[in-house]
């Protein structure tokens, strides 16, 4: 198998690459602009919709070429798959849309220096998000499906590590003072004009914030901020860890695109890799 990056995917996910091939395409047929500046214009343009309450509705499902689509396989001349940045498929067809990279990285006290780079040249063997584990905020991204009421706001994830939800309150409750810490830790939310915030934190310590070794501590602060313009959702999200980074690093924004495509169970993640191991490379985050 030919890949332009070597990278780790769990072999039940890889099993499942010729039906969500085949999935994909039946989306892009239906929506060949996918992705695309013409269409986020379009539907930027529409209404802002809202609830019988005045407040902006955030329900729907929302594209954003998230789950494991970050995988492409182009099957190339010689009978070999190329799995991501293959360039244009067979017959002259560009390449679907792909999400931003993000390509700037937190700023660590000097001091750190040293740990994260030991954590990055150790990526496969550290990271948890290499063994089905859920890969914590902000890593995860923007949500798959988001459901709305008076007092609270749920997120659905359709990720390549498996199904992850999220139950944010939005009635005015502070964060939980008793809650254990987790991998996507403790959210609350609130509405300011076309904008839902989520502040959340109580997170473990076995996620990353991105790739390439770049750890937090229990005080990891996250701060979501997802703005409804028509028909999509432009997602933003800072982090804050004052005792190991010189400052808050916010990541690249995010466009996300009401769709009629539902959310379905994915593939389970199961983690039979290690003994597969040929050497230390992996992907870039692909979120």
């Amino acid at each position: 198998m030919n890949m332009t990056h070597r990278f780790l995917i769990p072999i039940t996910a890889l099993a499942m690459l010729a039906t969500a091939g085949t999935a994909l395409a039946q989306v892009a047929a239906r929506a060949p602009d996918r992705g695309t500046v013409q269409q986020l214009q379009k539907l930027s343009a529409k209404p802002t919709p809202k609830l019988a309450d005045g407040r902006v509705d955030f329900n729907g499902t929302w594209d954003h070429l998230g789950g494991i689509e970050f995988v492409r396989p182009v099957k190339r001349a010689d009978g070999s798959i190329c799995l991501i940045a293959c360039g244009p498929a067979p017959g002259g067809a560009p390449p679907a849309p792909f999400p931003p990279v993000q390509t700037d990285f937190p700023k660590y006290k000097p001091e750190l220096q040293a740990k994260v780079a030991d954590l990055k040249k150790r990526q496969v063997e550290l990271d948890s998000n290499l063994r089905c584990q859920a890969p914590g905020v902000p890593r995860i991204g923007p949500p798959a499906k988001i459901i709305q009421n008076a007092r609270e706001v749920v997120f659905l994830y359709d990720d390549v590590n498996g199904a992850f939800f999220r139950i944010i309150p939005t009635d005015g409750r502070p964060h939980r003072k008793d809650v254990p810490a987790s991998y996507l830790g403790d959210a609350i939310g609130r509405i300011e004009g076309d904008t839902l915030i989520v502040e959340t934190v109580a997170f473990n310590e076995d996620t990353w914030l991105t790739d390439n070794g770049a750890f937090h501590t229990k005080d990891l602060k996250v701060t979501e901020r997802f703005r409804r313009v028509g028909d999509t959702i432009e997602w933003r999200a800072t982090v804050q860890d004052p005792a190991i980074l010189v400052e808050p690093w916010s990541l690249k924004p995010q466009v996300m695109w009401i769709t009629d495509i539902e959310v379905e169970e994915p593939a389970r993640c199961e983690d039979r890799d290690v003994p597969h191991i040929i050497d230390g490379s992996h992907h870039d985050n692909p979120r």
